[in-house]
C-alpha cells in the first residue's frame, strides 16, 4: 500500500553519489545502470527460503526467551550451532547485567472456582509458594485492608489509584500472605512494580473479566481458597550474551576496511513466546548470514543476534561499547531487524533515530525502489538495537511492520502468526540493499544480461513530488 510518506522522503533521500551510482529518481535512469542492480538484486534475493526462516522460527518460539534465563542459553546455543552449519566461527559474547529476571513457572488455583485463570507476573515480582483464604481488598487502599483481616490470607484487588507496587506493599504490611490484581479495562495487564523490594509478597495480574468472574464467585460463594505459585522470580546479577558471525571481505585484494552489521535481538518478555518479537529478525538474521557466506564481497559484515534488549537495549549497549574506535570508524551500516514477520502488523517501515535518512535507508530504499516498485517510508524512533549504533555516530536503522499486531508483547505472539510473505519481502529488501554496498567493485564483476531482460516499466520517470 502506497502512503503519502513515501513521497515525501523519497526524492531526499534516494542520493547514492558515495556508491558511485543512481537510485531511481526524478529522472529516467539509465538501462545499463540498472541492468547491474536488478542483477544483483537477483543474486540475493532468488537465495533467500522463507521456509528456512519460518523453521527457525518456530524452534525459537516454543518457549519465552527472557534474558538471563536457562530459555536464553538454549537460543543462544541453538543460533551458535545454526551459524555453525553455515561455514561461520560464532563468537558467544556473555555480559552481567543488575536487573529482574521474571519467573519461569507463575500458577493460580482457587478451590470452588471453575473458570479458566491465566495468571501473569508482574516485573519485580518476586517467587514465592502460598495458599490461603480469599479475600476482596478493594483497591488495596490502607485504610480498606485495615478493615479486614488479612494475616495468612491471598487478597483479591482491583486496579486503579494506586500504583501497583503500593498496592501489593499495602497488602504484604497488612499480612497477605499472596496478592492477585485484575486489570479495571480490557486486555492483558503488563505491569510493574517499579522497584525490587524485600517487603514484597508474591503477587500476579488477571484481566479484568477474569478478576470481576472470580470476585463474583467470592460473593456468592462466600470462601474461596486460593493457591499461588510464583517460581524463578529474582532481581540481582544475571549474564546474557551476544552472539556474532563475520564474514571478512572475499579477497584482500578488494578491501573497503568498512563493517556492515545485520542485527536482531533474540531474547523476549517474560511470558511471550515471542515469534514475531524477535525470533523473526533472528531467524532473518541467520538467514542473511547462509547467502552472505558465499557471495563475494569487499567489505567486512557481521551478523549480531544480541541479548537482554527487551531489559534496555543491553546487548547492542555493550557490543557497540566493546567496539574499538578504529571499528567504530569503519563501521558504516547496522540494519536492525526487529518484528519483520507477522501477518497482522501494519506495513514496512524504516525507523531512524532522528528521522532522516541515512546510509541504511538511502539503500534500502533504493532496493525497494528496484523490488517493489516504490521506496520504504521512513520514521522517527527509537526503542531498539539500532539507537547505540545511531549514538555512537554509525548509519542505522530499524526494519519493523507498522502499527504493532495486536498481541505484541503477549503469549500470543505465537509461530501461526508469521507471514512467509512478510519475511521474504523484508528479507529480499534487506539483503539486496546489503549487497549494493557490499558487493566488489562493478567493474570487477559485470553482467551478462541484455537490456530486453529487465523489466521495463522500472527504467521510466517515477511521478516524485
Amino acid at each position: 500500500m502506497k502512503k503519502p510518506l513515501i513521497k515525501l522522503t523519497l526524492a531526499a533521500s534516494l542520493s547514492f553519489g558515495a556508491l558511485g551510482t543512481q537510485a531511481v529518481m526524478a529522472k529516467p535512469v539509465e538501462a545499463s545502470q540498472f541492468q547491474q542492480n536488478f542483477f544483483f538484486d537477483q543474486i540475493v534475493t532468488k537465495a533467500i527460503n522463507a521456509n528456512y526462516m519460518y523453521r527457525n522460527i518456530d524452534h525459537l518460539a516454543q518457549n519465552p526467551r527472557v534474558a538471563g534465563t536457562e530459555a536464553e542459553d538454549q537460543a543462544v546455543e541453538f543460533i551458535k550451532q545454526q551459524f555453525k552449519k553455515y561455514g561461520y566461527k560464532a563468537e558467544v559474547q556473555p555480559f552481567t547485567f543488575y536487573g529482574y529476571t521474571a519467573p519461569h513457572t507463575i500458577e493460580l488455583n482457587v478451590d470452588g472456582y471453575e473458570g479458566a485463570l491465566k495468571p501473569a507476573s508482574f516485573t519485580y515480582s518476586v517467587s514465592g509458594n502460598v495458599s490461603g483464604d480469599l479475600v476482596y481488598g478493594g483497591l488495596g487502599k490502607p485504610e480498606e485492608l485495615a478493615a479486614l483481616d488479612l494475616t495468612g490470607k491471598i487478597v483479591l484487588i482491583k486496579r486503579g489509584e494506586l500504583s501497583f507496587g503500593e498496592k501489593v506493599l499495602n497488602a504484604a504490611a497488612a499480612g497477605a500472605a499472596g496478592v492477585i490484581i485484575y486489570n479495571n479495562a480490557s486486555g492483558a495487564m503488563n505491569g510493574t512494580l517499579g522497584e525490587a523490594s524485600d517487603d514484597y509478597v508474591p503477587a500476579v495480574a488477571l484481566t479484568k473479566a477474569e478478576g470481576e468472574a472470580l470476585l463474583g464467585s467470592l460473593e456468592e460463594k462466600g470462601t474461596l481458597t486460593a493457591s499461588l505459585k510464583v517460581e524463578g522470580a529474582r532481581t540481582g546479577e544475571s549474564v546474557s550474551h551476544n552472539v556474532v558471525a563475520t564474514k571478512k571481505p572475499t579477497t584482500k585484494l578488494r578491501d573497503t576496511k568498512e563493517i556492515i552489521v545485520i542485527g536482531a535481538h533474540h531474547d523476549s518478555v517474560a511470558g511471550a513466546p515471542g515469534a514475531n518479537d524477535d525470533a523473526s529478525g533472528t531467524a532473518m538474521t541467520l538467514e542473511l548470514a547462509r547467502i552472505f557466506k558465499l557471495l563475494p564481497t569487499d567489505t567486512e559484515i557481521r551478523f549480531v543476534t544480541f541479548g537482554a534488549e527487551e531489559l534496555g537495549l543491553l546487548g547492542s549497549t555493550h557490543y557497540v561499547n566493546s567496539l574499538s574506535d578504529d571499528e567504530k570508524s569503519r563501521m558504516v551500516a547496522n540494519f536492525n531487524l526487529d518484528m519483520v514477520g507477522s501477518k497482522d502488523a501494519g506495513d514496512l517501515v524504516l525507523t531512524t533515530l532522528d528521522g532522516q535518512p541515512n546510509l541504511v535507508t538511502d539503500l534500502a530504499q533504493a532496493s525497494s525502489t528496484r523490488l517493489n516498485g516504490q521506496a520504504t517510508p521512513i520514521a522517527q524512533g527509537g526503542r531498539s538495537d539500532h539507537v547505540p549504533f545511531a549514538e555512537a555516530g554509525i548509519s542505522a536503522a530499524l526494519f519493523i511492520h507498522s502499527p504493532s499486531e495486536p498481541w505484541y508483547h503477549t503469549p500470543d505472539d505465537t509461530i501461526d502468526k508469521i507471514s512467509k510473505d512478510k519475511l521474504k519481502d523484508v528479507a529480499k529488501i534487506v539483503g539486496s540493499a546489503v549487497y549494493q554496498q557490499a558487493q566488489i567493485d562493478r567493474k570487477f564483476l559485470k553482467p551478462k544480461m541484455k537490456p530486453q531482460e529487465v523489466e521495463p516499466q522500472l527504467f521510466q520517470e517515477q511521478n516524485i513530488k
